[in-house]
Parts: structure tokens; C-alpha cells; sequence
């Protein structure tokens, strides 16, 4: 199977691109934005779930099926952030025993 069949034309052409130089600098606001957006989407999702089981609490709604929706969209994002920083740590940790 050709795997660049399955993706769309301008995915495989950015695949093929050599990457652009950056300093330390911008890669360092660049990984920051990136995880602050992380964060931010994770929150967003938790607020809703909160909104959304004080909604169905109160009666303001009755469908359990978005509710539940809700909290576990939340929860796997949760994990999964919680996931990605297990690793981080231990990668950060990993470099700090090498010797140089």
C-alpha cells in the first residue's frame, strides 16, 4: 500500500519540504504556544462538562446522552495532557542523567 496515496497532495508535499530554520528562541514561544493552546482546549472542555451536568442537575436539560458526551471528551483530554506530561518529565529526565 502507497502511503502517500491515502494523504492529500498538499499534506505530502509539506512532508517533503526541509523544514525552516529557527532559532531557540522562536522554537521555544512556538512549543509554549503550543501547549498553552493544549491547556487552554483541556480547560475549555472541563468547563463544559461542568456546565453541562449542572444544566442536566437543575433540569435545564434531559439529554444524559450529551452530558456523558461531555465528561468523557473531558476526561480522555485530561488524560491524555496528563499523559503527554508523564512523558515530557521523564524525557527531560532522561537528558539530565546523561553524561557529557
Amino acid at each position: 500500500m502507497n502511503i502517500e496515496s491515502v494523504m492529500p497532495n498538499s499534506a505530502s508535499g509539506a512532508l517533503q519540504q526541509k523544514p525552516a530554520e529557527n532559532t531557540p528562541a522562536e522554537a521555544m514561544n512556538s512549543f509554549k504556544d503550543v501547549l498553552n493552546d493544549a491547556v487552554t482546549n483541556v480547560n475549555k472542555a472541563s468547563l463544559h462538562s461542568d456546565e453541562m451536568t449542572t444544566k442536566l442537575a437543575t433540569g435545564e436539560t434531559d439529554n444524559l446522552h450529551e452530558v456523558m458526551v461531555a465528561a468523557e471528551k473531558s476526561s480522555v483530554m485530561l488524560q491524555t495532557t496528563v499523559e503527554v506530561r508523564n512523558k515530557v518529565i521523564e524525557a527531560y529526565q532522561e537528558i539530565m542523567r546523561m553524561q557529557v
